[in-house]
């Protein structure tokens, strides 16, 4: 930046992970971020910044990035720039022909996980799924934390309803399968996670890490140790059945199924599933007494433990834990978020199967199918076969089960459209790519993100940079919906349809709100910020809840603004059928009765697992330097003695049920002997992201089976994958 160039320092959320920090941004006149600093007064996160953020400008601007929409020439598998009137009008040429002669079960659509760090992607992706009108839907969700929000919704009535260690006043954690010291938290919103890790500890508190490798955050806590991947709930399990048999539960709230979950503990003491875990019995003992006479405490667990074969049963026994010793909806133990834009909104109690997958039959579950099946939704004649499909913001040939298998599915569909920012090893089978403005041309509140925040916390971020001539995300959300479905997309009839959108929204909230007479009142620039102001309005500290919250009051505020600890929210969050929580839903029980066969089995004697880098989220970070050397390596991580065992040498052919790699080895006593671990995201073989592609790595998911899921929820397998390794 030349030294009389005049910039300017704007404030934002970053978007980059779970954490929301706040992040100071320096601008110059051309509107380039030029610097990133962490906002020193943002309330949350007090100036915490990761490498991921600081390169929040390189992202932002990525050479490679797709900056207008792109058609592809089939036959020459070329692309060519259009117009944005153009790209609607080949979709609608295309798209709804498809659905006129096959049915709208003939659509499919996948999204991505950056879908919850949108204001498009919470509001308006919605919008576009309804337009559509198929049941055909599949996200990341099902290669993530699905366990979690199906356990929760069982419990709790609501999937949505998601309980979150309170980590700044609690005296005990308990961690399986979670690393936040890489992933900055998940479904656990805590900016500056490992500075609240250490205050527990400074205040005299102690901090339990159970994980098949020592990560960072095993490091730093005060104690870590091994277990054997996917055998979490044998573990979770002996704890349960010690509380009962020790009589050291201490129930404070109303519950019901406390008398099944007795009883389906019974088979699991401490000696009996020490042989499937690995954590001797004495210790699970320990453990068990050691959460019940904590003043306070929590356990929590993630991603290695919802990815695995069991990970909804394990998500259950969490949270179990967590109400037999007192622990639930209590300070210090684990609470649920009061989110400013909007609390629960469920009717009818939380449910399962209210369709089926075509092929598989596999139960939907939040609206959504296993994507561990999309491939067989696309490739498997028949009424209902999937030949159009809609992507937004992901790539599931490198994310979901068995990737090289969906990569040859999606090169059979008849059409395809993506909404995304690069031509990757998904979006590359796109025969349009609708690309979304840069994040500093988007307005930004986490609707999604805070109702998983361990305080309770809001901050609206408006563009920083205007968008010129091109449409913002919603609005390219919503012309996509009505190109799709043969509706006018471009304003031609006098009508643009995302302010149309917006205004059925806003009336019917308004409507059911019995303030139908207020509409005058909402601000925005557009009919966005009105959107937003609505949701604060209503929320439980709006203006027209009894508070004082609006969209103006962030506006007026926008380092964010404190709401506050994390409060008792029993029996008021619940939407189950008796009201309460209910330790014992019956599609858990029955899937107990699996996990206990799986007692006698003979265990694989080496298994893979994946593994965070701090420096990466997903496979869309590859493709900046600084976020790709050093430590973020796709190797596989593997102890020094079974190198020896298996006489490998610098490489190694890995072999599972789903595929085979050559991968190169990082020997290493962190990781616990008959486990591997090979980080995911990685295999960018068909990418034009210059980067990316010069540090491909291998795709993990070339290993994992898409016919093995976790059986409630339907949720991919990705830890405790069986496989060999053989000198390459």
């Amino acid at each position: 930046m030349a030294p009389n160039t005049p910039s300017r320092i704007l404030l934002r959320t970053c978007p980059l992970c779970e954490a929301v920090c706040g992040l100071e941004l320096t601008v110059d006149a051309d509107n380039h971020v030029t610097s990133v600093r962490g906002d020193r007064n943002d309330p949350f996160s007090k100036g915490f910044l990761c490498p991921k953020g600081a390169s929040f400008g390189k992202l932002d601007e990525d050479p490679d990035r797709v900056t207008e929409p792109l058609i592809r020439d089939r036959a020459t598998d070329t692309w060519h720039a259009t117009s944005w009137d153009g790209a609607f009008d080949y979709i609608a040429e295309r798209f709804p022909a498809i659905v006129a002669e096959y049915g709208n079960q003939a659509a499919g659509v996948y999204l991505g996980n950056p879908n919850a760090h949108t204001v498009a992607g919470t509001l308006y992706v919605p919008m576009l799924l309804r337009a559509l009108g198929t049941k055909n839907i599949y996200s990341a969700s099902t290669a993530d934390q699905m366990p979690k929000q199906v356990s929760s919704g069982l419990m709790f009535g609501d999937p949505l309803t998601v309980p979150v260690p309170d980590l700044d006043r609690t005296d005990y954690l308990l961690m399986l399968g979670a690393n936040p010291l890489e992933s900055n938290g998940s479904l656990c919103t805590a900016p500056d996670f490992p500075g609240r890790l250490k205050q527990l500890r400074n205040r005299g508190g102690r901090f339990v890490v159970i994980d098949p490798r020592v990560t960072r955050t095993a490091k730093l806590a005060d104690e870590h140790l091994f277990i054997r991947p996917g055998s979490d709930a044998y573990l979770l399990f002996g704890i349960v059945h010690t509380l009962f048999a020790e009589q050291l539960t201490d129930l404070r709230i109303d519950v019901t199924g406390l008398d099944e979950l007795r009883s389906a503990a019974a088979v699991f003491d401490p000696e009996t599933v020490a042989s499937r875990t690995g954590v001797p019995a004495a210790t699970t003992i320990r453990l068990a007494r050691e959460l019940a006479t904590a003043p306070t405490a929590a356990v929590y667990a993630r991603i290695g433990t919802c990815t695995a074969e069991f990970g909804t049963i394990t998500q259950w026994l969490v949270d179990a834990i967590n109400t037999l010793t007192g622990n639930l909806d209590s300070p210090g133990g684990a609470m649920f978020a009061t989110p400013a834009a909007g609390g629960i909104s469920r009717s009818r109690p939380f449910r399962t199967g209210r369709w089926h997958s075509r092929v598989r039959e596999l139960p939907e579950a939040m609206g959504e199918l296993p994507v561990a099946t999309l491939a067989d939704e696309i490739c498997t004649p028949g009424e209902g076969q999937i030949r159009a499909m809609v992507t937004v913001a992901g790539n599931p040939v490198l994310s979901a089960p068995n990737g090289a298998r969906l990569d040859d599915a999606f090169a059979q569909l008849e059409f395809m459209v993506s909404v995304d920012r690069y031509v990757n090893e998904t979006t590359r089978h796109a025969d349009v790519i609708l690309p979304p403005p840069r994040a500093t041309q988007s307005p930004h509140y986490d609707a999604a993100l805070l109702r998983f925040a361990v305080r309770n916390y809001a901050r609206y971020s408006r563009p920083l940079v205007p968008l010129g001539e091109r449409p913002s995300e919603p609005a390219v959300l919503i012309r996509l919906a009505a190109a799709a479905t043969g509706r006018p997309h471009d304003g031609s009839d006098g009508i643009d349809p995302l302010t149309a959108a917006d205004q059925l929204v806003i009336a019917g909230l308004l409507q059911k709100a019995g303030l139908a007479d207020r509409r005058d009142e909402l601000i925005g620039a557009d009919s966005i910020e009105q959107r937003i102001d609505l949701m604060l309005r209503l929320g439980p500290y709006g203006e027209w809840n009894g508070g004082n919250l609006s969209l103006r009051t962030l506006l007026d505020n926008p380092h964010g603004i404190d709401l506050g600890p994390l409060r008792p929210s029993l029996p008021g969050v619940l939407r189950t059928a008796s009201g309460l929580v209910d330790l014992a839903p019956q599609p858990l029980l029955d899937d107990v009765a699996r996990l206990r066969e799986r007692l006698t089995a003979t265990a694989p004697e080496l298994v893979l697992i994946g593994r965070r880098h701090l420096r990466s989220n997903n496979s869309w970070m590859h493709n900046i330097a600084p976020l790709v050397g050093g430590s973020n390596r796709c190797t596989l991580q593997i102890n020094p003695t079974d190198i020896t065992r298996l006489g490998l040498g610098d490489r190694a052919v890995v072999k599972s049920a789903a595929g085979t790699l050559t991968v190169t080895l990082e020997p290493t006593e962190t990781i616990m002997p008959g486990v591997v671990s090979l980080p995911h995201g990685w295999g960018h073989t068909d990418s034009t992201q210059t980067v990316a592609r010069a540090n491909a790595g291998v795709n993990a998911n070339a290993l994992t089976d898409d016919s093995v899921i976790d059986t409630p929820s339907g949720n991919a397998v990705f830890n405790g994958v069986p496989v060999t390794l053989t000198p390459a």
